[in-house]
C-alpha cells in the first residue's frame, strides 16, 4: 500500500497495541485487507514487564509489540506510524485522516486506542509511574510482595486496592488524605488485616539510588515505603470518536467507550476493543478482546459481502432471463 494515497481497506484498526494487533491479526487471517494507525503511545510503556500473559510471563512490553507486528505483516497486513486525527462515516463507509496529512477508506473501523492514566498532582508521583509507583496488584504485586507498601487513596475503591495488596504483604499503609477518612465498615476491614489508616496528605517522594525509599507528608512526618499504589483515573483515549458522534460514558473510575457483547459501538460499522472500553482490562483481556471484537466484525463484513453477491447474481438472473426472451423465436 502507497502511504501517500487515498486507499480502500476492509478495516483500518485504530491503535497498535495488544488489542488492536491481536484483532488485525484475526482479520488479516481471515483474508481481509487491514491497516493499523500506531501512534507509538502504549499505555504500559513505563513497565519492565507484562505479567499474566500465559507464555509470555514478563516479557518487556516493546518486544511483545515487535512481535505483534511481525505476525500481522506475516500475514499481509500493513502498520502505519502515525495518529488519527478524524475519523468520519458516510455513505461509503469511513475516510480516516492522519495528522501528517495522510488519509485512507475503509468499510469498518476497529478502534483500540487504550487509554491514559491521571494521576494525583504530587510531585515525582509520574516519573515513578509503573515502576515503584503502581496500581494493579495482578499487573505489579509480586513484585512488591513482602515490601512495605503505601496505599494513596484516590476514590471509594481504595479500599479494595489496599486489600488487594494485603494479600501480597503484611506492611501495608492506607494514605486517606485523598478522599477522606473511609467509612466505619471498611476501616474495621482495613484494621482487622493491620493496615494502618493515615490521615496526613503525600506532598513529595523520597527517592534513594533511583528506587522509592519514603513518602513525605504535608506535616513533615516521613513514612518509610518501597512502593505506593494509586488509583488513577482512567480516561479513554476517544477524541477519534467525536467526529463520529459517540461520546464516552463516564464512570466512578474514569471514561470509557461503551460497546456490547460483541465490541460493536453504538456507531453503525465501528467496533472498539481494548483499554478504550474495558478501563480494567490487562494485556491478555485486551488482546483477546480485539481477536473477539475482529471475529464479530469480519462475520459483518461476511454478511454484507454475501448480501452484495446475491443483489448481483439476482440481476444476472434478470439480465439472462431478459436476454433469452429477446431471442426466443
Amino acid at each position: 500500500m502507497n502511504e501517500n494515497q487515498d486507499a480502500a481497506v476492509d478495516v483500518v484498526v485504530i491503535g497498535g497495541g495488544a488489542a488492536g494487533l491481536s484483532g488485525a491479526v484475526t482479520l488479516a487471517r481471515s483474508r481481509r485487507s487491514v491497516v493499523v494507525v500506531d501512534a507509538g503511545e502504549p499505555r504500559n510503556a513505563p513497565a519492565a514487564g507484562v505479567h499474566a500473559l500465559l507464555g509470555r510471563e514478563g516479557i518487556a512490553p516493546a518486544e511483545l509489540l515487535e512481535r505483534g507486528r511481525a505476525e500481522l505483516e506475516g500475514y499481509g497486513g500493513t502498520i502505519l506510524r502515525g495518529e488519527v486525527v478524524r475519523a468520519a462515516a458516510d455513505a461509503d463507509g469511513f475516510a480516516v485522516t492522519l495528522a501528517d496529512g495522510r488519509a485512507m477508506r475503509a468499510r469498518r473501523l476497529l478502534v483500540t486506542t487504550g487509554l491514559v492514566d491521571e494521576l494525583p498532582a504530587v510531585p515525582g508521583l509520574r516519573e515513578r509511574w509503573g515502576r515503584d509507583v503502581l496500581h494493579c496488584p495482578y499487573c505489579h504485586g509480586w513484585e512488591v510482595r513482602d515490601r512495605a507498601i503505601g496505599i494513596l487513596a484516590t476514590t471509594p475503591t481504595s479500599v479494595h486496592q489496599a486489600l488487594l495488596f494485603r494479600q501480597l504483604s503484611d506492611d501495608v499503609v492506607y494514605f486517606a488524605a485523598g478522599v477522606g477518612m473511609p467509612e466505619a465498615e471498611d476501616a474495621e476491614k482495613l484494621q482487622a488485616r493491620g493496615i494502618r489508616i493515615i490521615e496526613g496528605e503525600i506532598t513529595g517522594l523520597h527517592i534513594v539510588d533511583d528506587r522509592l525509599s519514603a513518602v513525605r507528608l504535608s506535616d513533615g512526618a516521613v513514612i518509610a515505603r518501597d512502593a505506593l499504589a494509586v488509583g488513577p483515573r482512567m480516561v479513554a483515549r476517544s477524541a477519534v470518536f467525536d467526529d463520529l458522534g459517540l461520546q464516552p460514558t463516564t464512570h466512578p473510575m474514569g471514561e470509557f467507550i461503551a460497546v456490547d457483547a460483541t465490541g460493536r459501538t453504538a456507531v453503525a460499522g465501528v467496533w472498539a476493543a481494548g483499554n478504550v472500553s474495558d478501563l480494567s482490562a490487562q494485556v491478555g483481556m485486551a488482546a483477546a478482546q480485539g481477536t473477539f471484537a475482529a471475529a464479530q466484525l469480519n462475520a459483518d463484513l461476511v454478511a454484507e459481502d454475501v448480501q452484495i453477491a446475491v443483489t448481483r447474481h439476482r440481476e444476472r438472473g434478470k439480465m439472462e432471463a431478459w436476454s433469452a426472451s429477446r431471442t426466443s423465436p
